[in-house]
């Protein structure tokens, strides 16, 4: 028989197959994890009689099937509303076993729509609805129950207005012919993940590349095991191994307990815990293939002149306010960087966004034209900063 939650959720998935979307927020706890814990997600949909209906579910407290909201979640003829959602998307995807499909973020999109870039979300209903939200329950240990009257208010609140929000955004967007810009930055939050693959955890080990191969194995080995080790305990794997002592244990891989207890960073409490587990893992690491290091590196670029860059960097920033769009929507430095370094050493374009569609046409082939002295830059009679040919 269904609990009543089962039956809440049930009730939120079949409005917003209804109406054609859902709002969502989640609050988790990721410091002392592996991975942040799931402790709270606020639903909002559409009533029939033109209200919304917010419900929060409580997967610590109460046990429910979230698949019918998760069926909702991947279907991409719903769209899911959120407000910085980036952590919310991967948090889950990951706890409800989903995709998400269809995302409208709400802070990502107020960019395009002539509003301050990385808004929060009080201050972003603010600007544009007019509403004022108490947050007195920000700081809170959202894994601890009972949940007080006052977190479920603030909880609940995260959600109350969101699709409301949701619409005078779009509208601002389908005004300004942006509504497409603002869709496709929005769709690429549908591949995050939280997910920790040690095949892309490794090339990020700090000194890994002055291993031989055989020692690389056995580093690959430990990282595979500290992520094992961390998953298993639901702790962050630098209190399993430091990376620093991981990479010593691989370069010297001990063979017996005494060796193993000269390394930096092994102590006796993990001695005592995990010893025999580790040389276990550094006997395996021994056994597996020999990784060569990546010699094929590309060449180290000369540093750019930094006052070019400041120069591309002031027009983006002109492009940006005469078209009421944020700055990190068009470029950020390192993108500059190497598209002035691919115009003064002639070689292929990188691949950067800021090159690349409507980004291009706003501002990407301006910065060539003012590398080539086709375009310069003016202060004029407003005392702005102006590009002309």
């Amino acid at each position: 028989m269904p609990s009543p939650t089962d039956t809440v959720v049930s009730e939120l998935a079949a409005a917003a197959r209804e109406h054609g979307r859902l709002g969502i927020d989640t609050e988790f706890v990721g410091e002392g994890r592996y991975r942040p814990l799931l402790c709270l997600a606020q639903v909002a949909v559409d009533t029939p009689s033109g209200g919304i209906r917010i419900e929060l579910l409580d997967p610590i407290a109460d046990e429910f099937d979230p698949a019918p909201l998760a069926d909702v979640l991947a279907d991409p003829k719903i769209e899911i509303v959120l407000h910085a959602g980036r952590q919310d998307v991967a948090l889950l995807k990951r706890s409800w076993e989903t995709e998400v499909r269809s995302v409208f973020d709400t802070q990502l999109a107020a960019g395009f729509a002539g509003l301050r870039s990385q808004m929060g979300y009080d201050a972003l209903l603010r600007e544009v609805l007019k509403v004022k939200l108490e947050k007195s329950a920000s700081f809170t240990r959202w894994e601890q129950r009972p949940l007080s009257d006052e977190q479920k208010q603030y909880a609940a609140e995260d959600v109350q207005h969101i699709l409301q929000l949701s619409v005078a955004i779009q509208n601002r967007l389908v005004d300004l012919g942006r509504l497409d810009w603002a869709l496709e930055e929005c769709r690429a939050l549908e591949e995050v993940d939280d997910s920790r693959e040690p095949e892309l955890l490794f090339p990020r080990l700090p000194r890994v590349d002055g291993l031989d191969p055989a020692q690389r194995a056995v580093a690959f080995r430990l990282l595979e095991w500290r992520e094992e080790e961390a998953a298993k305990a639901d702790r962050p794997p630098s209190t399993v191994l430091q990376d620093q002592t991981l990479v010593e244990l691989a370069k010297r891989r001990p063979r017996d307990r005494e060796r193993l207890a000269q390394i930096r960073g092994v102590n006796e409490a993990t001695l005592h815990r995990r010893g025999e587990r580790l040389l276990k893992a550094i006997a395996e690491g021994r056994d597996y293939e020999p990784i060569p290091v990546e010699r094929e590196r590309p060449a180290r670029q000369d540093p750019v002149d930094p006052e070019l860059v400041a120069l591309t960097e002031t027009l983006v920033r002109t492009r940006a306010n005469q078209e009421d769009l944020a700055y990190e929507l068009l470029a950020n430095r390192s993108d500059l960087q190497r598209v002035i370094a691919a115009w003064r050493d002639g070689t292929d374009l990188p691949d950067v966004r800021t090159l690349q569609g409507w980004r291009g046409d706003v501002v990407g082939k301006d910065i060539f034209a003012l590398l080539n002295g086709e375009l310069a830059l003016r202060v004029g009679p407003d005392r702005k900063v102006a590009a002309e040919r």
